[in-house]
């Protein structure tokens, strides 16, 4: 059965920690690494409700994607709600993770679920995240050290490509210096023009490695005065990004398109609102799961008919509708729109763990309004 760390590691693989925010409050927040997990559920909030499901269930870890703690605390006492739920998850030891804006942005994440569960095809991100900075390393060595430098290189982490690692570049050469007064050469003589068959290398490496990298660069090469450069690469875009956009099979008018979005995401009390004119056709379909107001002209400008998102206020959205030509907003529950991520994670899970464990995905409505009235 796989522990706790190895359900995690496919969780982080899928949701890197580094994705998000930096002011949000991602990864585990309650479980022992090496406890056993055989039972998972899914949620969008950590309520008590959805901790006691777990316990009902006999599950050993609820994922969720809002976390418990979004700001510090000083206490965990159960005579507060969420000290109360870090309490009943300890006591029956399930353990706690949360993926959020991490999520967010991923493929198979919340945005993306939120597109699939609308029927949307051609789906690509709303803005686009740029891939993890890299540097481009060029090092020349004395060809019978190469072997050893480059080794040392790798080591550290560069020469790593998507799915592949140990990638490098190779030209040979020749390279002159002259020691002067003070030098201790490894090769030659104080002085001296000295002549050396060498190797160009060529490598690549995330920035964020970048001192691991020259550290094992500088150890590992014989010269006293090493000679390399290093480039800085212009970011390239990801898969990654905020928000979705996509096209419907059929076009529909924005009335029919509002009743498929009610239809397509989970029961609950709250309204789905509507700002533009019904009758209006629509195609190209922009979204954000939750909060996505941030994104109004953004969506517009990418040539969306309409925006889907949550928790909109009243002056952005009117200002929009006054922009010439802007598309038709629909606003559905923030729960609602984030609870289509659970059945895509739960199957990521479930492929990427076989049999080894069940996955449950909780149809609590956390919501926290219960009734429209109209």
């Amino acid at each position: 059965m796989p522990a706790l760390r190895d359900v995690i590691a496919v969780l982080d693989g899928l949701y890197d920690p580094r994705w998000a925010d930096d002011w949000d409050a991602v990864g585990t927040v309650a479980g022992d690494p090496d406890a056993e997990v055989t039972s998972i559920l899914f949620a969008v909030d950590p309520v008590q409700a959805v901790v006691d499901e777990a316990v009902e269930r006999g599950a050993q870890l609820v994922v969720t994607h809002h976390p418990l703690y979004l700001k510090g605390t000083t206490s965990v006492a159960a005579t507060t709600p969420k000290g109360r739920v870090i309490h009943t998850l300890i006591s029956h030891g399930i353990g706690l993770h949360t993926c959020h804006t991490n999520a967010d942005c991923a493929p198979l994440g919340v945005s993306e679920s939120m597109a699939f569960a609308l029927g949307l095809t051609d789906v690509r991100p709303l803005e686009t995240d740029a891939q993890a900075p890299l540097d481009k390393w060029v090092v020349f060595v004395p060809r019978a050290d190469a072997d050893r430098v480059v080794a040392a290189m790798h080591d550290a982490g560069a020469g790593r490509m998507g799915d592949y690692d140990q990638a490098q570049f190779r030209s040979d050469g020749r390279g002159s210096f002259r020691p002067l007064d003070g030098a201790a050469p490894a090769i030659g003589s104080v002085g001296e023009v000295e002549w050396v068959d060498e190797t160009r290398l060529e490598l690549v490496a995330d920035g964020s490695v970048r001192e691991q990298v020259r550290a094992a660069l500088l150890a590992a090469h014989p010269y006293e005065e090493v000679a390399y450069d290093l480039w800085p690469l212009a970011a390239r875009p990801s898969e990654r990004g905020t928000g979705r956009i996509g096209r419907l099979a059929e076009p529909m008018t924005l009335g029919a398109f509002a009743e498929h979005v009610r239809s397509a995401l989970p029961s609950h009390a709250g309204a789905t609102r509507i700002a533009g004119d019904l009758d209006r056709t629509v195609e190209t379909v922009a979204l954000c799961g939750g909060s996505g107001d941030f994104l109004l002209g953004t969506a517009g400008a990418a040539g969306a008919d309409v925006y889907v998102t949550s928790d909109l206020r009243h002056h952005p959205v009117s200002e929009h509708l006054e922009r010439p030509g802007a598309c038709a907003v629909v606003d559905v529950p923030h729960w609602a729109a984030e609870w289509t991520w659970l059945p895509t994670v739960a199957a990521a899970v479930r492929e990427a763990l076989g049999d080894t464990v069940k996955t449950h995905v909780s149809a609590i409505v956390t919501d926290p309004w219960s009734r429209t009235l109209s």
